[in-house]
């Protein structure tokens, strides 16, 4: 990145100080390099400190006059002169042609080694490079954010902002559709009607007084919406480059946006149709539009909320979609009969419980407010920030949270069928039920199955736990170990912590209490489950 002259001659450890062409003092440094040859030109670029102890300097006014002027003529932005060695001071006739000519002319003591410049230059450059880099890497963010919540004026505005810059939106036929200012001085807009008269993609104008106008055309494919024109003081760097490219790609994306609306409210039109006339219908285009919702591996997940009230389901429904609207996910989502259903990318991550606080929805966390994070893709969580859904705990109380298993698209009503048996199984106003970890306990979490079950545990088991309460034994407790370890006596034995001997002898003093064959794998189960629900 460019560093000013007028900060080289700002740092006080170098020392050093302007001797003339004051005219240029505002020009820019893109690199340091020291020469003591008699004619440097070819190995200049431009935008160079060229710094020189004047070793081959020519010795009369008109040779040093012609240097500088060569120097100029390089685009050099400055010359440092370095005193104390070959010329005791600077030389007066360098420094009037350095005054005639503008460039500036720098004086460099001898205790300033030429090293010491380069490594501070080199130094502030790298510092101005990171600097852009960070400014780029937080305003692309804001651009996106913008685009989604406010449009293409908000993009506009914060490119704006970005670079410091005038930024105006022409139309195909040159007609201004956006601009920052609002208002744009006539010879100003002329100048930038100007810059895209020539029909090309891209282009950059630089003007006497410095300026510059930049401009990209904004297209889609074989579609053209226009140009975005950036007018700045001086040429856009690189980083300032990336910025209007990206803005660029965001307006073309807005700008195509309605063409696909258009498009898809077609489609749902002709569908409609379809179905109040009665005729059949295709439905894929339906399972099309719901691959918007999966992830990369095309996998779904559905969120079910089973509400016990219409107001519990409707503070659900609103919830979720703005959740899921501000995280810029598409929003397919289904409420009836006091369910309310939510299909979400597969590697989308559900939240685990409901946190204390004040949620999106404006209620007050005193007046008993919570809220519970969105769901948000594993992979982009950090980027995209956490959203919150937000509803009173009163309500809360009455929702059950299920979540369905991976599934692919089509596999849509297995994944509902999961996800409502899991908040079947869930606790009110608790985290949400995962399918997979529902797997092995279902039969246990309904009260209706855990009435049968704990009425025959209350009849079966008590012979077992009679005996324990009157012997001081644990026959109950080794049986649960034997038929959780599916009849292993070695696994069942290093459970209990005694010999498998001694537990086959309280299998078998179970086994005649409880009148039971316990080689039946019916009876093992039947008995578990009896435990387990006792339990």
């Amino acid at each position: 990145m460019p560093v000013s002259i007028g900060w080289v001659l700002a740092q006080p450890e170098l020392a050093v100080r302007l001797r003339g062409g004051a005219a240029g003092v505002d020009r820019e440094i893109d690199l340091v390099v020291t020469t003591e040859l008699e004619r440097p030109y070819p190995w200049l670029s431009g935008g160079e400190l060229v710094l020189t102890t004047g070793m081959r300097l020519p010795p009369d006014a008109q040779g040093r006059t012609a240097y500088v002027r060569g120097l100029a003529e390089c685009g050099v932005s400055a010359l440092g002169f370095g005193v104390g060695l070959t010329h005791a001071e600077v030389p007066p006739d360098l420094i009037a042609a350095a005054d005639e000519i503008g460039i500036p002319l720098i004086e460099v003591p001898l205790s300033t080694a030429f090293a010491a410049i380069v490594k501070r230059v080199s130094a502030r450059s790298a510092e101005l490079q990171y600097d852009a880099v960070l400014r780029a890497s937080h305003a692309q963010p804001r651009m996106t954010r913008a685009l989604i919540k406010s449009g293409a004026h908000a993009i506009v505005r914060e490119l704006a902002a970005s670079l410091s810059a005038t930024v105006v939106v022409l139309d195909p036929a040159g007609l201004v559709i956006d601009c920052v200012p609002a208002e744009l001085d006539p010879a100003l807009l002329s100048r930038v009607r100007g810059a895209v008269a020539g029909g090309t993609a891209s282009g950059v104008r630089t003007e006497t007084s410095g300026s510059s106008v930049t401009h990209q055309r904004i297209a889609v494919g074989r579609s053209h919406y226009g140009d975005l024109v950036v007018v700045t003081a001086t040429p856009l760097g690189h980083v300032d480059q990336i910025l209007l490219g990206h803005a660029n790609s965001l307006l073309a994306l807005d700008f195509e946006k309605p063409a696909r609306l258009r498009a898809a409210q077609h489609r749902l039109n002709n569908h409609a149709l379809g179905l109040l006339l009665g005729a059949d219908t295709d439905p894929d285009p339906a399972w099309e539009q719901l691959a918007d919702a999966a992830d990369a591996h095309g996998r779904i997940r559905v969120l079910l909320a089973a509400c016990d009230t219409d107001a519990a389901a409707a503070a659900v429904r609103t919830a979720l979609e703005d959740v899921i609207l501000a995280a810029g996910d598409p929003l397919f989502l289904h409420a009836a009969s006091r369910e309310v259903l939510a299909v979400l990318a597969a590697d989308t991550a559900i939240p685990r419980e409901f946190p204390r606080g004040a949620g999106d929805s404006g209620i007050d966390a005193h007046d008993g407010g919570s809220v519970e994070p969105l769901p948000a893709r594993a992979a982009d969580a950090p980027s995209r920030g956490r959203s919150t859904i937000g509803f009173p705990i009163a309500l809360r109380k009455q929702v059950r949270l299920g979540v369905s298993a991976p599934h692919a698209v089509r596999e849509l009503a297995d994944a509902v069928a999961g996800a409502r048996l899991a908040a079947s199984a869930a606790e009110r106003g608790g985290a949400a039920m995962e399918f997979s970890a529902f797997s092995g306990s279902s039969l246990l979490a309904f009260e209706s199955t855990r009435e049968v079950l704990g009425a025959m545990a209350r009849t079966a088991l008590t012979p077992l736990v009679e005996h324990d309460l009157l012997h001081g034994t644990d026959l109950l407790g080794s049986l649960r170990a034997f038929l959780e370890a599916n009849g292993q006596w070695e696994s069942a034995a290093v459970v209990t912590g005694v010999h498998r001997h001694t537990l086959r002898k309280r299998i078998a003093t179970a086994g005649e209490l409880l009148g039971c064959d316990l080689d039946n794998a019916r009876v093992r189960a039947e008995l578990l489950l009896a435990i387990l629900a006792r339990g």
